[in-house]
């Protein structure tokens, strides 16, 4: 039967290699258990509902995209998009998180219209490589400010908007050794390093008598608190255009790379460098996202952490069906995640800043009509506190800038779009 689904001799793999490979990638993203659950309660959401949510949406894409698109990649609710949900449309925007979680639904939905009619390739191969690389090191200094304001190592200040927190405070100071912690053991390519400094923070704060015990397994907490609660309807709003799109766009994307990259590293791609069954392996993450907004968590996407099983040689979609069932598995341990403080998730999130930053090497830094737009969308999303500002001031810039350096030949019609568009919301619907 498992010939039969996932053509394992074909893939020159085993039962066991693709076991081992789904064990391995599952370790180095597991720490999205602690790290969703913790983020989305501060907009209200019930974490024990949130915890199961992203269990269930985690393991419903991976099987979505083991089973049909037969593929080692794993998906789970995305980091950025998470704190994008929860800090900037929730807490600064002030929509209900009932409403964002309605929006998550809809990009589900253009998600997968635009795979169905053959648009997404339009749109990524219309997009220029510099926004794209722009906006992903955005949202990493984006979660970079979120997990040292969360540490309390950056505070709010009347006169300078930031300074520098207590780091003599337990919490900062702990969330300065898991960051430490979680680069040793990433140096060292230690297996599931992030979850065991997550695990090992958590660890010292109940020793230090700052969080209480409440014990390791139990029966799931109930979904019911999040469970079909979004407002679709409330999500049509015309100020929440903005918000679509960057839900939209930023899975488009990240989806996109990471498809390819594990695919690569796979040696899955064809001889002319495409990736096939592509439109199932976007279908898997379009479904994802559509199934998690039902259950109550933020956007789903594929993990570069797939990487790693890739690494220990899985090939097929076995593997991804076995993080699903791991993600499963992980739905009995709800009181350990409970536990976890924000301070623990901190590192992970610092960490995952530091991954997403370094795209900006591939920046040509002599073309300063390049180079500058991408500047402007990567900090405007931290110092605007918002990922679809971000994005939309960039794309503004992008396109001022090539117009203004007569390189408007270089503008594609779907950047003019995007910039015109924009533009027009930030004008008569700011914020």
């Amino acid at each position: 039967m498992l010939e039969k689904l996932f053509k394992l001799s074909e893939h020159n793999t085993s039962l066991k290699t693709e076991v081992i490979a789904g064990f391995t990638t599952f370790l180095t993203m597991a720490y999205i258990i602690f790290v969703n659950p913790s983020m989305l309660s501060a907009t209200g959401m019930d974490p024990g509902a949130v915890f199961v949510a992203t269990c269930l949406a985690a393991a419903i894409g991976c099987f979505i995209m083991g089973f049909y698109a037969n593929y080692p990649v794993a998906l789970a609710p995305g980091m950025g998009l998470n704190a994008f949900f929860s800090y900037t449309v929730v807490l600064h925007m002030g929509y209900s998180w009932q409403v964002a979680l309605g929006a998550v639904f809809i990009s589900g939905v253009c998600f997968t219209l635009l795979s169905l009619f053959k648009i997404r390739e339009w749109i990524i191969n219309s997009i220029p490589l510099p926004m794209r690389k722009g906006i992903a090191a955005g949202i990493g200094l984006f979660l970079g400010l979120i997990a040292l304001k969360n540490a309390g190592i950056v505070v709010a200040n009347p006169a300078t908007l930031v300074s520098l927190g207590d780091l003599t405070a337990l919490p900062a100071a702990l969330a300065c050794l898991g960051f430490i912690v979680i680069i040793a053991l990433a140096h060292f390519r230690v297996k599931g390093g992030v979850m065991l400094a997550i695990l090992g923070i958590t660890v010292l704060g109940l020793l230090f008598g700052d969080i209480q015990y409440a014990g390791i397994m139990s029966m799931p907490p109930s979904i019911a608190p999040t469970f079909m609660q979004m407002d679709i309807a409330g999500a049509f709003n015309v100020g929440m255009i903005s918000v679509i799109f960057a839900f939209l766009f930023v899975d488009l994307f990240d989806t996109s790379g990471t498809l390819i990259a594990v695919a690569d590293k796979a040696k899955l791609l064809d001889k002319d460098g495409n990736l096939p069954r592509l439109d199932r392996a976007l279908l898997a993450d379009s479904g994802a996202s559509m199934a998690g907004s039902m259950l109550g968590t933020s956007t789903t996407t594929s993990y570069i952490e797939s990487v790693a099983g890739v690494a220990e040689g899985g090939r097929t979609g076995l593997t991804a069906v076995v993080v699903g069932v791991l993600f499963l598995l992980a739905l009995f341990f709800a009181p350990l995640a409970g536990m976890v403080p924000a301070y623990a998730t901190a590192g992970a999130l610092l960490y995952v800043a530091v991954l997403m930053v370094g795209g900006l090497k591939d920046i040509n830094w002599d073309d300063i009509t390049e180079a500058a737009p991408v500047v402007i969308v990567a900090i405007m999303m931290p110092l605007t506190f918002s990922i679809a500002n971000g994005i939309a001031i960039g794309f503004i810039a992008f396109a001022a800038i090539k117009v203004a350096s007569g390189k408007s030949k270089e503008l594609s019609a779907s950047v003019w779009f995007l910039a015109i568009l924009f533009l027009a919301k930030l004008i008569f619907f700011p914020g």
